[in-house]
């Protein structure tokens, strides 16, 4: 049974308004002005763990590969509803935050001699002993990098803390006669948050250092240090890194070795 004339010229003109250049440039333009990522609803930006990302990542699946203008409402509310819990819970955007970046020195080669049933038995150790220090000093875990892990902190002092309580939970850990000892960068900025994750040069200078850190160090750069309770903490400057400067720390950044204070 066909439709009724009207019926379908309506249909028609509703798919060519969804699917129309015009209504789609001019939408686009629209959710540039609204609050939050105007690129919400990509891989990156949905791929945090809120609902406004989760749905994104179902209607993802659901559209059509070309973008219409229910697609692009769709996610204009989202964009908003992201936005708007951003604000609420402190999350979105680039907000001020610390960034710590830790490794294990000498991991890689020991868990080649080892083998994977050890470096398994100490990863799993290691994880649930550090992870702990960043939770009760009321950090996140961003993501786990191997035998490290990425996580943010309302102030590098409470990152300092969680680098200080990991050290002790792990004084007594020791597998295959391996004994784990973190290294760790500090960085105090404003990376942007998208999706679960954070990028900007913030997280590289964080990460260089963690990098750049010897066994058992923590380097924190100028904006952290200044974060940092001088009657706790004792800081010396790297000044060798004024010539060897790890690559992605910005010049005008001092790099500082920090520790408790006797």
């Amino acid at each position: 049974m066909s439709e009724p004339r009207g019926l379908g010229k309506l249909t028609a003109g509703v798919r060519a308004f969804n699917r129309g250049p015009g209504t789609l440039h001019a939408l686009r333009r629209l959710r540039r002005a609204l609050p939050g990522d105007p690129g919400f609803g990509d891989p990156l930006s949905a791929a945090g763990r809120d609902s406004p990302a989760a749905i994104a990542r179902i209607a993802d699946r659901l559209f059509d590969e070309e973008r219409t203008a229910t697609q692009e409402l769709g996610l204009g509310a989202l964009q908003v509803w992201h936005s708007l819990l951003g604000r609420v819970g402190g999350g979105n955007g680039a907000q001020p935050c610390t960034l710590l970046f830790t490794d294990l020195v000498g991991f890689s080669a020991w868990a080649a001699r080892a083998g994977d049933d050890d470096a398994l038995e100490l990863l799993r150790t290691v994880a649930s002993r550090v992870e702990r220090a960043v939770l009760d000093h009321r950090g996140r875990v961003v993501k786990r990098l191997g035998d490290g892990l990425m996580a943010v902190f309302p102030s590098a002092q409470l990152a300092f803390d969680a680098v200080v309580d990991a050290r002790a939970r792990l004084s007594d850990v020791e597998v295959a006669g391996y004994r784990p000892q973190i290294r760790a960068g500090v960085h105090t900025g404003s990376p942007r948050a998208i999706g679960g994750d954070y990028i900007g040069v913030d997280v590289n200078v964080a990460a260089r250092l963690a990098e750049s850190a010897g066994a058992g160090e923590t380097l924190a750069s100028d904006a952290a240090l200044a974060e940092l309770d001088p009657s706790l903490v004792s800081a010396r400057r790297k000044l060798t890194y004024r010539l060897t400067r790890p690559k992605g720390v910005p010049s005008d950044i001092s790099i500082y070795a920090v520790t408790t204070r006797d």
